[in-house]
């Protein structure tokens, strides 16, 4: 088994209602593969950064199983850097600055030892780069999933649908399923964004738990209610990871092992939030995971007698 994820490994600066940071570890990629690490032995990163990354970046995410062999380090040049403000509620944000530096001109390369790989999550980047990455491999894999957002959708939407038809799974929010499909209602939207490639549909509602379509099923998992957020700035990256790193460890990419991985993968989400960057999945247990998922297996469990009233 090996797990590929290709996406952002960044700086970012990030303010909340509960602080602010300088400069931290970010990016889709970091995020993912951190999370994945829970379930994998090993979780290959494609991604790129300037010379100003730290090696201790490197050897932290090298120590928790993710091999960094595919991150491109450009001599004289900076790392990708984004900086943002969360409003109140948590849900809505403002981004205060954006310097793509290295990410400008990413070329993505497939180290031959990457060429094997089973399971590939596209981070969240531009279209024409996540489908560079599947036509840059050998072989494909037994499951393509595919983050995007907004931002894409008003700038490259052509290249976008053309990405679309080569994956098997796309993990978007609420709004931008909205966004894509030019419906409100969201089963309306899924059935539009699965006409466009994807068998499986993944529609994140934040607090509000997510939701898996797949042809006419529909699956939701509950979002934890949490005391406290931090940071949702990775959330999205993180419940990705556990998604696709509890899937290439089952090796069972069946509907109803979706639904557990999305439990999985809203179990490693919840934890992120708590802290900010990527300070509390460094630190997470397997203790703390079992005990999360109990948590949200008891939040859902109930016995109810339906009897016949007619």
């Amino acid at each position: 088994m090996s797990l590929l994820a290709i996406g952002t490994v960044a700086f970012d600066a990030i303010e909340t209602p509960f602080g602010k940071t300088d400069k931290i570890l970010g990016g889709a990629a970091t995020f993912i593969g951190l999370a994945a690490s829970n379930y994998t032995k090993k979780t290959n990163i494609v991604s790129v950064v300037g010379e100003d990354f730290p090696q201790a970046h490197l050897d932290m995410m090298a120590s928790h199983g993710v091999n960094t062999n595919g991150i491109q380090i450009k001599k004289g040049e900076k790392t990708f850097f984004w900086s943002g403000k969360y409003h109140n509620d948590m849900n809505t944000r403002d981004t205060l600055d954006t310097q793509l530096n290295v990410l400008e001109n990413f070329d993505p390369v497939i180290p031959e030892e990457y060429q094997d790989c089973e399971f590939l999550m596209l981070g969240n980047l531009a279209p024409a780069i996540q489908k560079m990455v599947i036509e840059r491999l050998h072989k494909r894999p037994k499951l393509i999933v595919m983050d995007t957002m907004n931002f894409w959708m008003d700038i490259a939407m052509d290249e976008l649908k053309e990405t679309l038809k080569l994956v098997d799974v796309l993990s978007i929010n609420d709004e931008e399923a909205r966004q894509l499909s030019e419906e409100y209602s969201l089963v309306k939207a899924a059935q539009k964004i699965m006409a466009m490639g994807p068998k499986y549909l993944v529609i994140k509602k934040g607090e509000h738990g997510a939701l898996l379509f797949h042809k006419n099923d529909v699956f939701f998992a509950p979002a934890l209610p949490l005391e406290e957020v931090f940071d949702p700035t990775g959330a999205g990256d993180t419940f990705a990871g556990g998604f696709i790193g509890y899937l290439a460890q089952t090796k069972d990419i069946s509907f109803e092992n979706m639904k557990r991985a999305l439990i999985h993968g809203s179990a490693l989400a919840s934890f992120s939030v708590e802290k900010f960057g990527t300070e509390r999945l460094v630190n997470l247990t397997d203790k703390e995971i079992e005990e999360r998922l109990q948590q949200f297996v008891d939040l859902v469990q109930f016995d109810i007698v339906l009897e016949n009233t007619i």
